[in-house]
């Protein structure tokens, strides 16, 4: 069914691994063979270092199978490779402490907005490096869960309305973008329901920054990788999920699937295949 890629791009929560505080050993076991015969695999994910397998990842491959194993993390801040078994920041897009606080405050003032304007109660996440998270459904509790759940959008779109937002997710995306110039920052908002993330990168960087690495020390063609997640789905119309920004003008060409079981539109080239996390370590599993 498969072709054999020579690199698999993916996301890491809700698609390798059910929750960050779930057992890694069955993602490992499907990676390493792939990572033996020289398949380079990328995990592309918004979270830190710290939260892949509790910040131990490396200590389950060896130093040759590391050799071809890459991370993009934090939306576009970190991009690691290995080096001598240790992880290495090869590109680093961490903004400067002081555009850090203005996206704090374009958050902030968005945090108020919604509050003055429309009685909407949020909560933001400040302690990201690069991004901050505004909670638009604080009584909604993930739990270790941390992906998108399948009744999120629907109860998301019907809290905005309740409270008299009509112009829906796309207006809150263009508050962010209208504040954000107000303080000379081009954001780029992202949404998965549940979270408004408001920063200056997003998985683009990553999947670039990574894309062009290997290409370059491999020569792997855009058509010769393929992208795994699980929120490609649209939020509305013209907008997706976080995994969506794995396709970029240097990566198209490749093969993009998502996993989710959440009905609802994908961008153009992405083929919905369900199943989950158990589908795409069979997957990997396959690619041996």
């Amino acid at each position: 069914m498969w072709k054999n890629y020579k690199a698999i791009f993916f996301d890491w929560d809700g698609t390798a691994v059910m929750s960050r505080k779930a057992p890694v050993d069955e993602a490992v076991e499907a990676m390493k063979p792939l990572l033996q015969k020289g398949v380079k695999l990328a995990i592309i994910s918004g979270t830190t270092i710290e939260n892949i397998a509790g910040g131990k990842l490396e200590s389950y491959f060896t130093q040759e199978e590391l050799d071809n194993l890459y991370l993009g993390l934090g939306r576009g801040a970190y991009n690691y490779t290995f080096h001598d078994g240790k992880p290495y920041i090869f590109k680093n897009m961490v903004p400067e402490k002081e555009e850090l606080l203005t996206i704090h405050k374009i958050c902030f003032e968005i945090h108020q907005e919604l509050k003055a304007r429309y009685d909407f109660d949020t909560d933001i996440v400040f302690s990201r490096p690069n991004y901050c998270k505004i909670d638009l459904m604080v009584s909604n509790q993930r739990g270790e869960n941390l992906f998108m759940q399948e009744d999120e959008l629907g109860n998301l779109k019907a809290s905005l309305k309740e409270h008299g937002i009509t112009s829906g997710l796309q207006g809150l995306m263009n508050l962010a973008k209208e504040i954000g110039r107000k303080y000379d920052v081009e954001v780029l908002p992202t949404c998965d329901a549940k979270y408004l993330e408001v920063g200056t990168t997003s998985k683009s960087d990553n999947v670039d920054s990574i894309f062009t690495l290997i290409s370059q020390e491999s020569g792997i063609l855009p058509e010769e990788c393929t992208y795994w997640g699980d929120e490609y789905v649209g939020i509305e119309k013209g907008i997706f999920g976080s995994d969506s920004f794995m396709k970029t003008e240097k990566t198209a060409k490749g093969d993009f699937f998502d996993v989710s079981e959440v009905k609802g539109e994908r961008p153009e080239g992405v083929q919905q295949i369900g199943g989950g996390v158990k589908r795409f370590l069979n997957f990997l599993q396959e690619q041996e």
